[in-house]
């Protein structure tokens, strides 16, 4: 039988997606902020959530903006990521500092990152004190993907070969082997198999 240890309350979802989320109006005060505590929380409208402590310099930029861009992470981002996460944008031009490019965003004032995979522009329409952190809900205006991962022939987009960076429990790991998809339980025997053989 399995045994378990009782923990003491605590965030023990994972993983989670390490994101570096872009912000500001205009080049002088772009920042990025490197976020966990982050999901989708509706489809359609599509909308998803940022949290962010009070004390963080990115909290103001986003709230007077009123938007945001998520930009998913790779391995290659990997060193960018963990160090916007810890240096401030008090103290740094964080695009400059990791040599990162600022895109111009189609639906926001803050920009995109060139080097991330995918791209998602975020409108506020809500913030939420929960505690220790805001939670900042906000609808999805747009979402821009690298070429490279559009399949030609299905127009399907393939973010398997980006090489997504996650975030569990203080470390940062690359997501691994695929092991299915969605509704693979209740497949067709035959379908299931010409998939998974």
């Amino acid at each position: 039988m399995t045994q378990k240890t009782l923990l003491k309350p605590g965030n023990m979802l994972y993983p989670l997606p390490a994101v570096m989320v872009s912000c500001g109006d205009k080049p002088e005060n772009f920042n990025i902020i490197t976020i966990a505590w982050t999901g989708t929380v509706c489809s359609s409208p599509p909308m998803l959530y940022i949290s962010i402590r009070k004390s963080r310099h990115s909290y103001e930029l986003i709230k007077s903006s009123g938007d945001f861009v998520v930009n998913l992470t790779t391995k290659e981002l990997a060193n960018a990521t963990d160090w916007c996460g810890v240096k401030s944008g008090k103290d740094f031009h964080k695009f400059e500092e990791m040599k990162l490019t600022a895109l111009k965003a189609s639906s926001v004032s803050s920009p995109l990152i060139a080097e991330a995979p995918v791209n998602i522009e975020c409108k506020v329409k809500s913030i939420t004190a929960l505690g220790s952190h805001d939670m900042f809900l906000a609808e999805v205006l747009a979402v821009h993907a690298d070429t490279a991962l559009i399949n030609p022939e299905t127009d399907a987009l393939e973010l398997d070969k980006a090489g997504l960076m996650t975030y569990a429990h203080g470390n940062y790991y690359e997501l691994g082997k695929w092991i299915g998809k969605f509704g693979f339980s209740v497949m067709k025997k035959k379908t299931k198999k010409r998939l998974y053989q």
